[in-house]
């Protein structure tokens, strides 16, 4: 499903909402600041993932 923002899809998807929670605080932070390019728990779990990919 698709939403306005981040906001919208933690507020609406209780396991988007336990993803980001157990996210590092770094790539919180990048997924807040980009917030309005957040439209899914899909395209959050991306955004983290390039995020980290270099922490591998």
């Amino acid at each position: 499903m698709k939403y306005d923002n981040l906001y919208a899809v933690l507020d609406n998807e209780p396991d988007a909402k336990a993803y980001f929670d157990k996210l590092p605080g770094y790539v919180r932070e990048e997924l807040v600041i980009h917030a309005s390019k957040v439209d899914s728990f899909e395209s959050m779990q991306d955004y983290a993932q390039n995020l980290t990919c270099s922490d591998n």
